[in-house]
């Protein structure tokens, strides 16, 4: 029988092929290598999905383009191997899975199996293993000449618990990584970055949103040397003094400071405790920034949208929900203050609002945010 250093040599490519992109690259084309198969795969599929909705993995010769587009628009409904019936970690011929005089079981052999170069019954090796959610998952080694030998199914066998394993770390990670991506989307459609400064206005370190901003915004932006900039020159200014008083003065309370109101752009300053042990210098302040991507007029139609709220009462829910105050608001949109009142009044009443605090805290919680 087959020593045990073949599955010491495949282990760690199995155990670490999960970081792959695609994930086992190198455990395939071992296995292949020490099977001396032609073709290997690992094909992975969730409970209740259909034949053609799988992950398939491989390693040498693949069948030809058209036989697989074949098979993912309609004939997958026909297959007749019984994927979901092999007992676990078990390694099967095909002749175990096909019984020839059957016309379903002779026209996925003639139709898929023939072309793809599997033209005698031994020459295929399918092992299943699950892991604990559910999901499926099959191993495939084939040849175009020869047979298996029985050191490879005891190869095969071996190999089960730790592809099971392996499989349950793959679907574990998967998941998080849905979970994260689906974090992130909510988080980017916020609009918040962030960037760090040092007391010369520098900017140290950015995030992605932060990068973008800096990049794309036409309020902020970085010189030559890194330096922080803001047009209109006023605004660049008050950062300049607001970021150098943080810098001196590491209790200073936060400061918000409004970069643009069509469309929306603010930034709130605050002085940063936060060391590293990089090489870059230690930042003094951190700069969260937060843009609206869509247009004021855009915005007050959601708003209205969703709140029921009329045109004019949108236009001022969006400045109150902005932290101006009725009388700025007010002579923003043209409007006496007596009007802004009456008109606050209605809006506080169809939100369900006690005051301008409420509504901010209605708008900002409402899906409005990641809009």
């Amino acid at each position: 029988m087959r020593t045990t250093r073949p599955i010491l040599d495949l282990l760690p490519l199995l155990l670490d092929g999960v970081f792959e992109d695609p994930p086992w690259g190198g455990f395939l084309d071992r296995l292949r290598q020490e099977t001396q198969a032609d073709y290997a795969a690992m094909t992975f599929r969730p409970p209740g999905k259909p034949l053609n909705q799988v992950a398939h993995l491989y390693s040498g010769a693949a069948s030809p383009p058209l036989v697989s587009q074949l098979y993912h628009e309609h004939l997958y409904a026909t297959d007749p191997l019984p994927y979901y019936n092999l007992a676990e970690g078990r390694a099967y011929a095909l002749h175990e899975l096909l019984r020839a005089g059957e016309p379903g079981h002779d026209s996925y052999y003639r139709d898929i199996l023939v072309p793809s170069g599997m033209k005698v019954m031994r020459m295929m090796r399918m092992m299943r293993v699950m892991e604990p959610s559910g999901v499926n998952g099959w191993l495939n080694i084939t040849r175009r000449t020869g047979d298996f030998t029985p050191d490879d199914d005891a190869l095969l066998h071996a190999i089960a618990p730790y592809l099971r394993s392996a499989l349950r770390n793959f679907v574990a990670l998967e998941h998080e990584r849905f979970n994260a991506a689906m974090a992130n989307d909510a988080i980017s459609r916020l609009a918040f970055g962030w960037f760090t400064l040092d007391a010369n206005l520098h900017v140290l370190d950015c995030d992605h949103q932060g990068e973008n901003l800096l990049a794309h915004s036409g309020i902020l932006g970085r010189n030559a040397n890194g330096r922080l900039t803001a047009r209109p020159r006023l605004l660049e200014q008050e950062i300049t003094t607001t970021i150098r008083a943080l810098a001196a003065d590491a209790r200073s309370r936060p400061r918000a400071i409004i970069l643009n109101r069509a469309p929306w752009l603010d930034m709130l300053l605050l002085p940063t405790h936060k060391r590293s042990i990089s090489a870059k210098p230690d930042p003094e302040v951190i700069a969260y920034v937060h843009g609206d991507n869509w247009s004021s007029a855009d915005r007050c139609e959601q708003l209205a949208e969703l709140f029921l709220l009329l045109p004019s009462e949108a236009r001022l829910a969006l400045a109150l929900s902005r932290g101006m105050t009725i009388t700025e608001a007010a002579a923003d949109l043209g409007l006496t203050v007596e009007t802004a009142r009456n008109y606050s009044k209605k809006i506080y009443s169809k939100l369900g609002a006690r005051g301008q605090s409420d509504l901010v805290r209605f708008v900002m919680r409402s899906v409005l945010a990641i809009a």
